[in-house]
């Protein structure tokens, strides 16, 4: 062999593993490492412990593979709207040797694989056959099915690997997990993110990391592929509570926001006007420019789904009522998000809550005889 051996190369295993998978348009002779002829159907190594050569295989066409690098193979749970976004920029910048993914719904996948990803069946299987997982779930509830229901992140979780969940859930949800990881000798870092659909696909996601700081640091390439910017925020919990802050001043705007556009128009004002106004100003923000214009025309394509925004103030608000803090905004903001989700808006964005607050006005005008 021209490069060292397995023991010296035990992470590039998965890597070589995994070229198997990949389509080739070549056939090539006899196995360089232990004269095998045809190939093996799996890597040389199986058998002669050989790391300088690999074989792609479709069909009875194979072709060899000399060139091996260091490479992580990572894997990717929950394709929505954020996670297929975020799974695809791990495709796109080629820093990993394969990028396997899963969906409870598992025709989600076939997009990524078009990408050049490889669909599995299971989380676990999923955790088995890469170094890192990360995880991109709806709420607790799907966070906590996924990694501890049968066939999920911990029942594949073995000594050294790391998985990365980077949903929005609750420190105790966070905890949990971590524990159960742990537990089985993995390592966890939960890294929710601040940013929706268009960061997601611009690759400009903010991350908020806690927990293992060594998994960390080795999943920068993967964060600079999904984001802007990470921060390490210090022991597990710690990126779970930022989170929940955040999406709480953000839901708690978005309301007030959506009460001003309602009043300018009741007063019989432009709300173009009022939104050039805020832009001129020291309120001026990226979120009031992007969703003005939904709010103006009506119309909510989802790139935040409401029901995930009022989740979050949910959490936000239990999370205050453990610490005895006061959120009066937040908490009238919620009624708010749970009224336009009663309205048939929890698929829509959170922008949405326009309508409750609209309808909420209308209600009122028609009690006082306006």
């Amino acid at each position: 062999c021209i490069v060292p051996t397995v023991s010296s190369l035990s992470c590039c295993r998965q890597a070589i593993v995994e070229v198997l998978t990949q389509p080739v348009l070549e056939s090539a002779g006899p196995c360089q490492g232990c004269k095998a002829t045809p190939p093996h159907e799996g890597p040389c190594l199986q058998t002669c412990n050989c790391v300088c050569v690999a074989w792609r295989r479709v069909g009875g066409a194979f072709k060899m593979v000399t060139e091996l690098e260091n490479q992580l193979t990572v894997g990717f749970i929950g394709l929505g709207i954020m996670g297929t976004a975020m799974a695809k920029n791990l495709i796109k910048s080629g820093k990993f040797a394969s990028v396997y993914v899963w969906n409870r719904t598992l025709s989600k996948c076939d997009e990524l694989v078009a990408e050049g990803a490889v669909k599995v069946s299971t989380p676990a299987e999923i955790v088995q056959k890469c170094h890192i997982t990360f995880g991109m779930l709806a709420d607790p509830a799907a966070a906590l099915q996924a990694a501890l229901g049968p066939d999920g992140v911990v029942a594949g979780m073995t000594i050294g690997k790391g998985y990365v969940d980077m949903s929005t859930v609750d420190e105790a949800t966070s905890q949990q997990i971590a524990a159960a990881v742990t537990a089985k000798g993995g390592r966890f870092l939960e890294a929710p993110v601040s940013g929706s659909k268009k960061p997601a696909i611009d690759g400009q996601l903010i991350i908020l990391a806690a927990g293992h700081q060594g998994l960390f640091d080795e999943c920068q390439d993967a964060f600079a592929a999904m984001g802007k910017c990470s921060l390490f925020l210090g022991a597990v919990g710690a990126g779970a509570r930022m989170k929940l802050v955040v999406n709480m001043v953000m839901g708690s705007m978005m309301a007030a926001f959506g009460e001003g556009m309602a009043l300018a128009q009741k007063s019989g004002l432009q709300q173009h006007d009022l939104l050039e106004v805020l832009g001129l100003g020291a309120m001026a923000n990226p979120m009031f420019a992007l969703k003005g214009p939904n709010l103006v025309h009506r119309e909510y394509p989802p790139a935040f789904p409401l029901k995930h925004q009022q989740k979050d103030l949910r959490l936000a608000l239990a999370l205050g009522d453990s610490l005895d803090q006061p959120l009066p905004v937040a908490a009238a903001a919620n009624e708010a998000y749970k009224q336009a989700k009663a309205k048939g808006h929890a698929d829509d964005d959170f922008a949405a809550v326009f309508e409750a607050i609209c309808t909420e006005a209308a209600a009122a005008a028609a009690t006082n005889g306006h």
